[in-house]
């Protein structure tokens, strides 16, 4: 949109403006200065454009999904009568809205087309759970360094990774804040993450043959496991996330491939191989939604604390050490051991980042060995004149 567009701003006006291409502005022709901010992202926030004390002020006043055009005028004219809402001097930069204001308008509205279901629902938990209550009533440019330290040591006290994956997801809010022009700097820089061990377990071969026989042995001494084994088999079967099996539905199953609806990463096809497909024909049809429901209530999928089966299993098959998310590390230990390329691997586990499958890379370090001697005779031959295209 070009030109300066003016008109009566009312809340039935403001819910009816539509993005455009680029950002633009709608004034009020009430209250001078008091406009209507349209970002392409169609979140709307009112501004206030004025002046004080000699020089040029331009205010960020409040989310439009948070305030009335009444509470804005109110506010645009305390602004006029040179009331400010913050302790901070007069300047040329906006004056910085509350956390939550910002976390639950502008910056979520502006981020979470790109958020899958599951990710919405974990950003959602971080702020109802961690970042409102610790930050929520402060502005943005009144929260510290030792604030997000204090509360971090707290959150890590008690979940040491969930308080790494929260603080990702807050320094995300502060970045973007900076790239606003709201806060002059992120607070949350140069706080360390707690140390996770590093990713050294995966099962041999030889593990793999006793869990499968220790799952045999206990399913046929309390049939009431058959679900939770077939689980544990698809995990090693499919190199899925335990949360993408057991929430698996029957309209996720598509022949012989999973077409996920949501993951970590978003929509996501798996194949499956001969395995897999005979465990998921053999599961009952129950009427359930869910491949493994609940036995208490169908309407819900089989839930993670009754997997009980696999405490007993690892035991037997004496790998006590091994998490259940190892089960998807040895997928793509055995994948990268036998060859297949790295990106077969990132699209079968369904990473995002290629970070995450450069993980597997050490796994044979035989093969690079082998492979630096194969090229080293491709070079010798040619360096020798002794070189071949067709030759090996």
């Amino acid at each position: 949109m070009t030109g300066r567009k003016t008109m009566r701003l009312t809340d039935t006006a403001v819910g009816k403006l539509q993005p455009g291409r680029t950002e633009y502005i709608v004034w009020d022709s009430r209250v001078a200065g008091l406009g209507v901010r349209v970002r392409p992202s169609g979140h709307l926030s009112f501004v206030w454009h004025g002046h004080s004390n000699g020089g040029a002020v331009r205010r960020t006043v409040g989310s439009a999904a948070l305030m009335t055009v009444e509470d804005a005028r109110r506010e645009c004219l305390a602004l006029q009568n040179g009331v400010e809402r913050s302790t901070a001097d007069a300047s040329d930069s906006p004056a910085a809205p509350l956390f939550r204001d910002y976390a639950l308008g502008e910056w979520k509205a502006a981020s979470e087309a790109r958020w899958g279901k599951s990710q919405r629902t974990l950003v959602d938990w971080a702020l109802k759970k961690h970042f409102l209550p610790a930050f929520g009533s402060l502005p943005l440019d009144r929260i510290r360094r030792h604030d997000i330290e204090r509360w971090f040591d707290d959150y890590s006290k008690t979940a040491p990774g969930g308080a790494n994956h929260a603080l990702s997801k807050l320094r995300q809010i502060m970045r973007a804040a900076v790239a606003a022009g709201l806060i002059a700097a992120d607070p949350t820089r140069g706080i360390r993450k707690n140390p996770r061990p590093k990713f050294t377990r995966f099962l041999s071969s030889e593990e793999i043959e006793r869990l499968h026989r220790a799952l045999d042995r206990l399913v046929e001494e309390r049939p009431s496991y058959r679900a939770q084994s077939d689980i544990i088999r698809l995990l090693l079967l499919t190199g899925c996330r335990k949360g993408e099996i057991q929430k698996l539905k029957w309209s996720e199953v598509d022949g012989d491939m999973l077409r996920l609806e949501t993951s970590k990463t978003g929509p996501r096809t798996v194949w499956l191989s001969e395995a897999a497909q005979v465990i998921l024909a053999r599961q009952p049809r129950t009427g359930s939604a869910f491949v493994f429901p609940s036995k208490k209530n169908p309407a819900r999928p089989l839930s993670a604390k009754p997997m009980r089966l696999w405490d007993r299993a690892r035991a037997e098959a004496g790998i006590e050490d091994v998490r259940l998310h190892d089960l998807r590390h040895t997928v793509a230990s055995q994948a990268v051991a036998r060859g297949v390329a790295l990106s077969a691997v990132a699209r079968m586990l369904g990473h995002s980042d290629p970070k995450m499958t450069l993980r597997y890379a050490h796994v044979r370090d035989s093969d690079v060995e082998a492979a630096a001697e194969r090229i080293g005779k491709v070079i010798e031959a040619a360096m020798t004149g002794q070189y071949s295209p067709g030759g090996h």
